[in-house]
C-alpha cells in the first residue's frame, strides 16, 4: 500500500491538479475568511466553512477523475492487477494519497482560527470541531468519485457524472420537498431504489441470483410493511433524501453541535465506498 500512496501523492504534485485542487480551497476559504470574519468582524470561523462547502461540486471532481479511469483508459490497471498486493491495499493507497492532498489546504485552513484570535474570542471548539466535519465531508465526497471513477475508462466521463452526483447531493434537501408526501409514492420510489440496488449488486458481483435475492427481499419486506401499517411511508422517502445528505450532515457543525451520527455516518459512507470501489476493481480484474 505505502508504495501505490507514494507514487500517486507524487503524481498528483509532480503535475498540476493536486496544487489546482488545494488553490482552490484555500482561495473561497480566504475570501469568505475576509469577507465574513475580518470584513464583517464575525467571530465565527465555521461560518466560513458552512458558506464555501459548495467547493466540493467542482473540486472532488477535478481530483478525483483520473484516479482509476485513466489507468483503465491508459491499460496500466493491469499492472495493478499484477502487483503481490491485494485490491483493498491498492485502492486504500491511491484513497489515501487523495486524502494527503486535501489535508494540505485543510492544514493550511486550520491556523485561520489562531490568527483570527488575535484580532477577537474565537470558540476554538466550535472552529476546529467544524475543521473536522469539514474534512470528513470532503473525504466522503472523494470515496465517492473515486468510485465513480472505477466505473469509467474515460476520466472527463469521471468528472462529469461524479460532479452531477455531488450537485444533487448539494441540493437534495431542497428537492425533498416537493417529492409527494402520499404512501403510495413513497412505496414506489422505495421500490424503484431496491431495483437500483439490485442492479449494482449485479453489476459488482455478475450474479444474477444475488441480483434476484436482493430484489425479492427487498420488495416483500416493502409490501409487508406497507401492509401492516401503511402510515408509516407517509412523507418516508422525502425523510431518506434528507437524511443521506453528506452537506446537511455537516451543518450540525457549523451550528455548534459535535454531532457523533454525523461522524459515524461519514465514517461508515467512506468504508462502503471503499468496499463497493474494491469490488469494482476484482470484478474487472477477473473480467479481463
Amino acid at each position: 500500500m505505502l508504495a501505490i500512496y507514494q507514487r500517486e501523492l507524487r503524481s498528483y504534485f509532480t503535475g498540476f491538479i493536486g496544487y489546482v485542487f488545494a488553490a482552490f480551497i484555500l482561495l473561497f476559504g480566504g475570501i469568505y475568511t475576509m469577507v465574513i470574519n475580518l470584513s464583517n468582524g464575525i467571530t465565527n470561523f465555521e461560518y466560513v466553512l458552512g458558506n464555501m462547502s459548495f467547493v466540493f461540486i467542482i473540486a472532488v471532481p477535478v481530483l478525483t477523475m483520473r484516479v482509476l479511469a485513466e489507468e483503465r483508459k491508459q491499460k496500466t490497471d493491469l499492472l495493478l492487477y499484477s502487483l503481490p498486493r491485494s485490491m483493498t491495499a491498492i485502492v486504500m493507497g491511491k484513497y489515501f494519497a487523495m486524502l494527503t492532498v486535501f489535508a494540505v489546504p485543510m492544514g493550511v485552513m486550520a491556523v485561520y482560527p489562531i490568527l483570527l484570535s488575535m484580532y477577537g474570542e474565537i470558540n476554538m471548539a466550535v472552529a476546529y470541531s467544524a475543521i473536522l466535519g469539514f474534512f470528513l465531508m470532503g473525504s466522503v465526497l472523494i470515496a465517492i468519485g473515486m468510485l465513480v471513477s472505477s466505473f469509467c475508462d474515460n476520466q472527463a466521463i469521471a468528472a462529469a457524472v461524479c460532479f452531477v452526483i455531488i450537485l444533487i447531493n448539494f441540493f437534495i434537501s431542497d428537492l425533498a420537498s416537493f417529492v409527494s408526501a402520499e404512501a403510495a409514492a413513497s412505496l414506489g420510489a422505495l421500490t424503484v431504489l431496491v431495483f437500483v440496488a439490485a442492479l449494482i449488486v449485479r453489476y459488482l458481483t455478475a450474479s444474477n441470483l444475488a441480483a434476484g435475492v436482493v430484489a425479492i427481499l427487498g420488495v416483500a419486506a416493502l409490501l409487508i410493511a406497507y401492509g401492516i401499517d401503511n402510515t408509516m411511508f407517509e412523507g418516508l422517502f422525502a425523510a431518506i433524501l434528507s437524511s443521506v445528505s453528506v452537506f446537511d450532515r455537516f451543518y450540525s457543525f457549523t451550528n455548534g453541535v459535535f454531532d457523533l451520527g454525523a461522524i459515524v455516518y461519514f465514517l461508515s459512507v467512506i468504508a462502503l465506498m471503499v468496499f463497493y470501489t474494491v469490488q469494482s476493481m476484482e470484478r474487472r480484474r477477473w473480467g479481463e
